[in-house]
């Protein structure tokens, strides 16, 4: 079931999400509605308070950015990113790792909003998957990128609290545009 995306200036996005202790049946279905609702908006990424819901949840499928690769590596063998897509990240614990990289990001909360934004080029994860089982490996490239995005999500981080000021004064009308128009939507529910 395609999910409505929660917009910038909705309290859930600044919410940190709550540990997720089993995975129930509830959860199946939210990760296949997040999934949905990710494909539609033709995101690479989603994370549960963008759906409303404050979980530590997060859903990444980055196969068919061709023109912004990823890198995987399980067990510190190099592996193919797409065969490890799509990928869910429960109560997921990223560590960066390498330089830091300034590149183009988005948000499916703010729409057509982009900004370039500074993260780790790597980052190694350990997380469970929809299964509740442990996991871990490390990204790089977009994958790394995306998986920074959404975690930042999970504890209430938004990709413009990262941006440099010049980046932030540029978007602030059409921030606070957005902000006031989503407050209004929730008024009038």
């Amino acid at each position: 079931m395609i999910l409505p995306v929660t917009q910038y200036g909705d309290p859930v996005l600044r919410k940190k999400g709550a540990r997720i202790e089993s995975v129930t049946s509830e959860i199946h279905q939210l990760i296949a509605d997040m999934f949905d609702t990710m494909r539609e908006a033709r995101g690479v990424g989603l994370a549960a308070q963008q759906v409303g819901q404050t979980l530590q949840l997060t859903v990444i499928d980055v196969r068919g950015v061709k023109e912004r690769p990823s890198q995987l590596w399980i067990s510190g063998q190099p592996a193919d990113a797409d065969s490890f897509m799509p990928l869910v990240l429960i109560n997921p614990v990223v560590t960066p790792v390498g330089d830091r990289i300034s590149g183009p990001e988005g948000c499916l909360s703010f729409p057509e909003m982009y900004a370039d934004i500074e993260r780790a080029g790597e980052v190694e994860v350990t997380a469970l998957n929809e299964r509740g089982e442990p996991f871990s490996f490390r990204a790089g490239g977009l994958l790394a990128r995306a998986v920074q995005h959404e975690v930042d999500h999970l504890n209430g981080i938004l990709f413009i609290d990262r941006m440099d000021a010049e980046t932030f004064r540029g978007l602030k009308t059409e921030l606070e545009a957005l902000q006031a128009a989503t407050r209004a939507a929730k008024a009038g529910r």
